[in-house]
């Protein structure tokens, strides 16, 4: 049997194929070694479950950065408090 072919993965490929299927990047006979791993592999189903948990509270959350100008000018704020403090 080659190993391209393999049935039963390692761990680490299953965590790679895992990632790959969550961003719907696996191929189908990725997702298949990855769900005949989960069957027996406790560890990764836990590692799965936990992906998803994640991938699905980042996609919900609306973040809004600073802009670089905003950045900036309270990093000015900031260092000009500081020199008053530091006297």
């Amino acid at each position: 049997m080659s190993k391209k072919n393999k049935i039963f993965i390692s761990c680490e490929e299953a965590n790679h194929n895992c990632d790959k299927s969550q961003y719907n990047e696996a191929t189908l006979w990725e997702k298949v070694k990855l769900t005949i791993h989960l069957l027996y592999c406790k560890a990764c189903r836990k590692h799965s479950s936990d992906n998803a948990k994640l991938s699905k509270a980042i996609a919900k959350t609306e973040i809004n950065c600073l802009e670089l100008k905003d950045k900036q000018e309270m990093k000015k704020c900031f260092e000009k408090e500081l020199k008053k403090h530091q006297q």
